[in-house]
């Protein structure tokens, strides 16, 4: 079966290094906070353009502590977007917030713009934008709106990066970015990991304190809200022989989104938009009218696909909301990933394109 994503491939030409790095740590025997974790946040930081970066846990961590950042709580209102898998919705959910959900853009699939007049009012605290499947959300425009109004900005990066627009890069245009190092992402760790990143100084001393407990200083509770959220050591050391590679991965999915369009054009499906430097092609997603037979037709030929995501936010059985989101809604029921990741071939692609065209034009969906 051909993978949405293959690790083993992304990571193989990469062992010696890893390999080396992780013996630099265990042969130190400091495992939390210590070098390593220094000289990546410093690292991503410059890659970025940003005054600082605060590694955590993951990247719904980065989100919730972003918001505690901010003072977010209880009777505060953040403004989002329902369709990317809920990760913003749960770090409002746990500062005790309310989500207002606006909806997307029908071509680009991020949050619409034009509608944040009608979802924000005297209680909005914050605006996260999520920069969906490695494009960049127009977070220029969003700031323009938000900060007038004394609204926060915070970047949702966990798919974008290395994303560039307007020559800044994702992350560095609002007032807190939060990034996740998930395996799968475009800068991924070995395991979990995350980042909020700022160039406010007072933000990211909150964040330092907030990602241990709350200190002030050792053993002292300062901050309320604090938790234990701290990128290990040997995370930080991975991600750092990963870093100078991310720029020629991204190059490599906006091919491979590039050689897709090409090929899938012509099937009545609505595909990405073309690839630009906004846009680092963590997921390649297409709307497919009839998705699922769609689908079969892939396993049954060897294709692995995927629905990223099924269910939006104010539809979740949990946590379900009133929230009027006609063009969300419409999408989830659409919505087609098919495998995207660096190492994938052209004659992969070709075989994944194959059996698209097959499939609509064989007369089966």
């Amino acid at each position: 079966m051909l993978p949405i994503n293959d690790l083993a491939r992304h990571n193989g030409p990469l062992d010696g290094e890893i390999r080396v790095a992780i013996d630099r740590v265990l042969q130190r025997g400091y495992y939390i906070l210590g070098p390593e974790n220094q000289a990546f946040e410093a690292e991503f930081a410059a890659y970025l353009g940003v005054a600082g970066c605060v590694a955590v846990g993951n990247g719904t961590d980065a989100l919730e502590l972003a918001l505690r950042a901010l003072h977010i709580g209880p009777g505060d209102e953040v403004v989002t977007v329902a369709n990317a898998g809920m990760y913003a919705g749960t770090a409002i959910h746990a500062v005790g917030a309310t989500p207002r959900y606006v909806d997307i853009d029908p071509a680009s699939m991020l949050l619409d713009v034009s509608l944040l007049p009608a979802a924000t009012n005297d209680k909005t605290r914050a605006i996260v934008v999520t920069h969906l499947y490695g494009r960049m959300a127009d977070v220029e425009a969003v700031v323009a709106f938000a900060r007038p109004r004394g609204i926060a900005v915070i970047e949702d990066c966990a798919q974008a990066h290395g994303a560039r627009r307007n020559g800044k890069l994702a992350g560095s245009v609002g007032d807190l970015a939060a990034f996740s190092f998930y395996p799968t992402k475009n800068l991924g760790a070995l395991g979990d990991g995350g980042a909020v990143v700022s160039s406010d100084a007072g933000l990211l001393a909150r964040l330092r304190g907030l990602r241990q407990y709350g200190w002030t200083s050792k053993y002292h509770v300062g901050m309320a809200g604090g938790r234990n959220s701290r990128l290990d050591e040997i995370q930080a050391a991975i991600l750092r022989c990963k870093l100078p590679h991310l720029d020629g991965w991204n190059a490599r999915r906006r091919a491979i989104i590039a050689r897709y369009n090409a090929g899938l054009s012509g099937l009545g499906w609505q595909l990405p938009p073309a690839p630009g430097e906004g846009d680092v092609g963590h997921l390649y997603v297409v709307r497919a009218p009839q998705r699922d037979a769609v689908r079969a037709a892939l396993t049954a030929a060897g294709i692995a696909s995927d629905v990223h995501y099924p269910v939006p936010d104010h539809q979740q059985a949990a946590l379900p909301m009133q929230a009027s989101l006609p063009v969300t809604e419409v999408a989830a029921a659409e919505l087609l990933t098919l495998p995207c990741f660096p190492e994938l071939t052209d004659a992969e692609l070709d075989q994944v394109i194959a059996a698209c065209r097959q499939t609509v034009q064989g007369g089966q969906p």
